[in-house]
């Protein structure tokens, strides 16, 4: 892949990150050349695809079935009503080449399966779990894994929000660890609410972990869980420790 270079638009634009010690200009350039997967471009994909677009990463890959619907609009605010009926993956990836043409995006217009998610997922060192529904949440959790991705998942239900941040280039506990198996009943948004600004605090999140793990930064994240209250404003970090009985147990050695 061709390097890009910091042109004098790029100091302009970036300025703020510029002068960040711990960002400078080598920092930029790593964000200009990392590869960042983001697999739901819904209530949480939506802030996450705009922070790190407007922060610079280079290459952004997009993944969701889904058309636009009336009830997204609270929440999903890269969407209007004249989107309505469009695939979710094209509106968003035009709404990022309206932010900065540089950024190389790939649409990949289907549901996340065992037989497509390597060819889909092979080319990104971190990938971006948005998705609303267990199923989803261990086939990217084990891929991850398996490929020594680095994972960031977060997930939204009523007022409450969790991220997660597994760096699988390490000894890491993974999602299975934390859920060996998905519960009787699916929880989502659709079934049980969730309160509108949630969604925004826990994309910011993940493309906070995000831009941190390009710039190699320590996270305090790494193999825990942040949980967090829309209503109260609490946050708290929770070890995660891994589990003997985890399905990847020999992966975890």
């Amino acid at each position: 892949m061709k390097k890009r270079l910091i042109k004098s638009e790029d100091f302009k634009k970036y300025y703020k990150q510029l002068i960040l010690k711990k960002i400078g200009v080598s920092g930029q350039k790593k964000i200009f050349q990392s590869k960042v997967l983001i697999i739901g471009a819904g209530g949480l994909g939506c802030p996450l695809i705009l922070y790190l677009a407007y922060s610079g990463v280079g290459n952004l890959g997009i993944v969701d079935h889904d058309k636009v619907e009336l009830s997204n609009l609270s929440r999903q605010i890269l969407f209007t009503k004249k989107d309505i009926g469009k695939f979710k993956a094209n509106i968003s990836g035009n709404r990022v080449k309206k932010i900065n043409r540089k950024i190389n995006i790939k649409i990949f217009k289907q549901r996340i399966e065992k037989n497509n998610i390597d060819k889909i997922a092979r080319k990104y060192k971190i990938i971006c779990d948005g998705t609303d529904n267990f199923k989803s949440r261990f086939l990217i959790n084990d891929y991850c894994m398996k490929n020594k991705k680095v994972l960031i998942s977060s997930a939204i239900n009523k007022y409450d929000g969790q991220l997660f941040t597994f760096d699988f280039r390490k000894k890491t506990p993974c999602y299975r660890c934390f859920m060996p198996k998905a519960p009787n009943e699916e929880l989502n948004c659709d079934s049980d609410g969730v309160m509108t600004t949630l969604a925004g605090i826990a994309g910011s999140l993940q493309a906070n972990e995000v831009i941190k793990s390009i710039l190699n930064l320590k996270s305090g994240f790494d193999g825990n869980i942040m949980v967090f209250n829309a209503l109260s404003s609490k946050f708290r970090k929770i070890k995660l420790l891994k589990d003997p009985k985890c399905k990847n147990g020999n992966l975890h050695a």
